[in-house]
């Protein structure tokens, strides 16, 4: 089954005389129909140049363009394969936890 990934914004820390978003908190779920797995970070970015874009005109898809921007395509390839990994071991298990005893 394909993997589908959906990267989200949860909150971001901004100064609050410029709008300059200094951090940006965000999730990244995978989900192949049947199991799950999600991610949580924060990254921290440099102040924007003279094309800042108004706090109030930030979306949800221009933000999440700024976190991957920051990391390249392989830390995103990489992030992925990890979700990826994590359904793996859900759908075929390869380690257990528990006691032999009741």
């Amino acid at each position: 089954m394909a993997i589908a990934y959906q990267w989200s914004v949860a909150n971001m820390d901004r100064t609050l005389s410029n709008g300059y978003v200094g951090t940006v908190h965000y999730t990244i779920s995978a989900d192949d129909g049947t199991y799950a797995s999600s991610a949580y970070g924060s990254l921290g970015l440099e102040p924007p140049g003279d094309d800042a874009i108004p706090y109030a005109l930030l979306t949800p898809e221009i933000v999440i363009d700024w976190v991957k921007d920051k990391f390249g395509p392989e830390k995103v390839a990489e992030i992925e394969a990890a979700l990826a990994e994590q359904i793996s071991q859900q759908r075929t298990p390869t380690t257990g936890t528990g006691l032999p005893w009741s």
